[in-house]
C-alpha cells in the first residue's frame, strides 16, 4: 500500500512498507532516486533500532547474544497509517513477536510526515513501552535524484568548517579520518570521494546543506536535531543519500554491549524520543 500526500507546491509518496518515501515531486520533477535495483534498490529507507553495521551483525544485552543486520529491521516492516491528512501522515511500527525476537523492548515507532510550502519534514518519534531502559538508534537515508554529470554537482555546508569523516572498515566505523577539501563552504562531487564507502561525520557545527547543481542551490537537507551525519552514493549512481543519524555503525574495538555502544541512544522506560529532519525544494 502506498500513500499520498499533496499540497500547492510538493507532492510525496510512501510505501506503508517501512513507511519509506518513494517520491517527492515538484513542478513535475522527481527528486527522490528511483531505486533501480542495478545501483541500489531502495529510495529513503528508515533506519531503526540500529544505524549501519553490527559486529559480526551482533550485540548483546544483559549478557544474551542477539543477531541484527545493517540498518535494523524497520525497513522491511509493513507500517500502521494512523493518520492521514491531505498534508500530513502518521505511520506507526509497534514491537511484535518477531522483533522482540531479535530486539527484547517493546516500543512504538511513529514516522510523521508533513508538506509546507516547498518542504518535506520528517518527525521521528520513539515510545519505550517497557519497562527497562531502551538502547537505540535512529537514522534517514534519502537518496536524492542527481540526473545527468555527476560532477556537475557539488554540496555546500551551511558553516565553514573542518569536515573531518571518519572512513569504513568492513563496515564498520575505524579511527582513521580524512577532511574534505572545500571552497567557500563547497564540496565539488566525483565519485572519487566515496571509493571507500560512506563519508561519517560523527561532529558538524552545520545545520543543514544544500545540493547545487551547476553552481545552482537545488535542494536543501535541514537536519539540526541529529548529531551525526552520512553521506553516500555508489559509483556512477545517479543518486546522492544524505543521513542524518542519531548512531553510526560499530567501532572496530567495539565490546558488543549495545548499552556501550559508541552513539547509541538511551530511552528511559515510558519516555518519548522526538527528533525530525526537512528537505526543501530550492
Amino acid at each position: 500500500m502506498t500513500t499520498t500526500l499533496f499540497n500547492s507546491d510538493l507532492t510525496a509518496k510512501i510505501n506503508h512498507l517501512g513507511a519509506e518515501l518513494f517520491s517527492l515531486e515538484s513542478n513535475n520533477k522527481e527528486y527522490i532516486w528511483e531505486g533501480n535495483p542495478e545501483f541500489w534498490g531502495k529510495h529513503s529507507p528508515i533506519l531503526f533500532p540500529i544505524v549501519g553495521t553490527l559486529k559480526n551483525n551482533t550485540y548483546s544485552f544483559k549478557g544474551k547474544p542477539y543477531k541484527l543486520s545493517r540498518h535494523g529491521f524497520a525497513r522491511d516492516n509493513e507500517f500502521v497509517l494512523i493518520e492521514k491528512q491531505d498534508h500530513r501522515a502518521v505511520f506507526s511500527l509497534k514491537s511484535n513477536t518477531d522483533t522482540l525476537k531479535v530486539y527484547p523492548f517493546d516500543f512504538e515507532l511513529q514516522i510523521i510526515y508533513t508538506l509546507a510550502g516547498n518542504d518535506l519534514t520528517i518527525a521521528y518519534q520513539v515510545i519505550n513501552s517497557s519497562t527497562t531502559p531502551m538502547p537505540f538508534s535512529i537514522g534517514a537515508h534519502p537518496a536524492i535524484a542527481l540526473t545527468g554529470d555527476f560532477e556537475k554537482y557539488s554540496i555546500q555546508f551551511e558553516k565553514n568548517e573542518p569536515l573531518q569523516y571518519h572512513l569504513l572498515e568492513d563496515d564498520l566505523i575505524s579511527n582513521k579520518t580524512e577532511t574534505l577539501s572545500t571552497t567557500d563552504n563547497k564540496v565539488a562531487l566525483n565519485y572519487k570521494i566515496f571509493e571507500n564507502d560512506a563519508l561519517i561525520f560523527k561532529t558538524l557545527e552545520s545545520d543543514y546543506l544544500t545540493i547545487l547543481e551547476n553552481k545552482k542551490p537545488l535542494i536543501r537537507v535541514h537536519y539540526k536535531d541529529f548529531p551525526h551525519l552520512g553521506i553516500w552514493t555508489k559509483t556512477n549512481a545517479p543518486f546522492l543519500c544524505i543521513e542524518p543519524w542519531f548512531g553510526y555503525s560499530d567501532s572496530t574495538e567495539t565490546t558488543g554491549n549495545i548499552m556501550q555502544k559508541e552513539g547509541i541512544q538511551i530511552l528511559q522506560p515510558k519516555s518519548t524520543f522526538n527528533a525530525e529532519f526537512s528537505i526543501q525544494i530550492l
